[in-house]
């Protein structure tokens, strides 16, 4: 059983699916590894370490795809939205094919996906259970995330993060803000407190606070609460339009009291909610820097633009994609941990177990046969 590993063909992306460190765990399994030429080397990863650990290196694209039998990608055709149908012709039926598809966006592109027959595994759907807490992808990834907006903030802000006694006089630390307690939003208030600044986090789910505290930072109430906050994965459920509205009205003074504000806040399947207004941004002193890890999908502050680092009323509105692919060496370790985990899940003996009775491979499982077979995805896009 062949798994192959192509080199990532979205523009700017650094990661790898597999790091040399995980080939003799799937070798051992029977699972050999091919890998495109120079598919690791922006995260650090060269040729010749893979082929030390046993990996075989392939010319091209086009010959990884035709000798493989499973392709681990990161940012597979539904997720990389500028090259990613461009892989579409080289899948075959019967291939397996694993990594991050965007399950719950464009299902013009799923039906593509299905159409050519591969049986396809969205990592994002992994569920949240404990024997896949090693195939977690998402929160490998918002782990890094969450460390690298800390650091954007802290190298973009004006003043120092820490509290300093120094002969010139005490420099008090600076105030951050983290709206959205998800993983990146627990890892950048770690972060925060690492580097000496005070940290305070809000979520319309009142469980994450005990977790905000243990981290050392300041959970932030609202008079205001939400309805049935939290789904049965643990995400944060989408409210209704007043209660948004109210919960905007009683941010905008903690906002505006604060030097950095990092937005974390994803609702999967759905539209940001807007959590800063252009009104709370004019209230922030000037100098004050906003990241929105919500960026790509349109953002929770109501000026960010995507891809992009602007200023408005002298506040740095930070809008960049793909944090996770500015850290590629320890992202692609990160992922080719859980990846290599859920591939030593799914076969047995070299042999794929298909086995719709286990929660992981039926939660993950998106298409099969020609058909999108994922019931959750199905409902998502209202088909029979």
């Amino acid at each position: 059983m062949i798994i192959g590993v192509p080199k990532e063909s979205f523009p700017g992306e650094r990661r790898v699916a597999l790091v040399p460190m995980v080939i003799p765990l799937l070798a051992k399994a029977g699972l050999e590894v091919a890998i495109e030429t120079n598919a690791g080397a922006a995260a650090g990863y060269l040729d010749s370490s893979y082929l030390d650990k046993g990996a075989r290196i392939l010319p091209d694209r086009a010959a990884v795809f035709s000798v493989s039998d499973v392709i681990v990608q990161l940012l597979c055709c539904g997720s990389n939205d500028v090259h990613g149908k461009d892989d579409l012709p080289l899948l075959r039926r019967g291939q397996l094919l694993c990594g991050f598809l965007r399950p719950l966006g464009s299902l013009d592109m799923l039906q593509q996906t299905a159409a050519t027959g591969v049986t396809s595994f969205a990592v994002e759907l992994m569920p949240r259970i404990t024997r896949a807490q090693s195939m977690d992808v998402l929160s490998s990834m918002g782990t890094i995330c969450g460390y690298k907006a800390v650091l954007i903030a802290a190298d973009l802000l004006p003043r120092l993060f820490p509290m300093m006694t120094t002969a010139a006089g005490t420099i008090t630390p600076a105030r951050v803000l983290v709206l959205g307690v998800g993983v990146a939003g627990l890892q950048a208030i770690a972060t925060a407190r690492r580097l000496g600044a005070v940290a305070s986090a809000y979520d319309l789910r009142p469980a994450v606070k005990e977790q905000v505290e243990s981290l050392g930072g300041r959970f932030v109430e609202l008079p205001i609460e939400a309805a049935d906050a939290e789904d049965a994965r643990g995400y944060a459920r989408a409210q209704d339009a007043n209660f948004y509205s109210r919960q905007r009205e009683l941010l905008g003074r903690v906002v505006a009291e604060n030097d950095v504000v990092i937005t974390a806040a994803v609702i999967p399947g759905k539209q940001p909610p807007v959590l800063v207004t252009a009104d709370m941004v004019r209230a922030m002193a000037p100098g004050s820097v906003i990241v929105d890890l919500a960026g790509e999908r349109g953002g929770n502050c109501e000026l960010t633009r995507s891809g992009e680092v602007i200023v408005e009323h002298g506040v740095t509105i930070v809008g960049t994609i793909n944090l996770a692919s500015s850290v590629p060496y320890h992202a692609s370790q990160m992922y080719a941990r859980n990846m290599s985990a859920f591939l030593l899940h799914l076969f047995k003996d070299g042999t794929a177990r298909l086995d719709a009775d286990d929660e992981i491979i039926r939660e993950t499982m998106l298409t099969r046969d020609g058909a999108i077979v994922n019931r959750r995805i199905r409902e998502f896009h209202a088909l029979e």
